[in-house]
């Protein structure tokens, strides 16, 4: 005697029943995978990067009006910003702004016919600045005069020199106000690139 095999029948409410069961693991895989996204994100802006738009010409045309980068934020925990670094630092409550490091602590900065003088030495910015760059003074450093950077301070100032409210006029800024080094330029996306910050060679 022979025993029949029987085949399982899927009615029609199973089908339904699982479809809502493959959909309801594909919607909380899809969750699994924003929050993680999210957590990844928080934690990156948090302890690692911190993103600043480019606002106005100060750095025209080295970093544009509108664009996007983002700053890293543990270079300086591990070692002093050095010159010709690009950083994003704290301005006011509301603002940040993004500037060229020229005088670090304990510097002599002079500007004089135009151009500044690092302890008493031409600062050569020929690889940002046009031969043609005036350099003008402002309220903090005025043509003819030099100051000396206070311990735990920068002297910064954009690279549109004659447009950039900088150290010239309000002094130079404490570390603890530099949020950051600037990393990479990510939009507009046909701008993307790694930032290059300026070695003095004579300094």
């Amino acid at each position: 005697m022979y025993e029949n095999s029987s085949e399982q029948i899927t009615t029609p409410t199973q089908k339904v029943s699982s479809a809502f069961a493959s959909i309801g693991q594909f919607i909380l895989s899809f969750l699994e995978t924003v929050v993680v996204a999210l957590v990844i994100s928080i934690v990156l802006y948090i302890f690692i990067m911190t993103p600043h738009e480019v606002i106005g010409n100060s750095m025209h045309p080295t970093y544009k009006n509108g664009e996007y980068l983002m700053a890293n934020k543990i270079t300086y925990r591990l070692k002093d910003p050095q010159r010709g670094d690009v950083i994003i630092f704290k301005y006011s409550d509301t603002q940040d702004f993004i500037k060229r490091v020229i005088g670090l602590p304990g510097d002599t900065v002079m500007l004089k016919d135009g151009q500044l003088y690092i302890n008493n030495k031409l600062l050569d910015e020929s690889n940002y600045l046009n031969d043609s760059v005036y350099t003008n003074g402002g309220d903090f450093l005025k043509e003819g005069e030099s100051k000396t950077v206070p311990e735990g301070e920068y002297f910064v100032c954009g690279d549109n020199r004659p447009h950039s409210s900088d150290s010239r006029t309000f002094g130079s800024i404490s570390k603890e106000d530099i949020k950051g080094k600037a990393w990479i330029v990510y939009f507009p996306f046909p701008e993307f690139r790694i930032v290059q910050h300026e070695v003095y060679k004579n300094m």
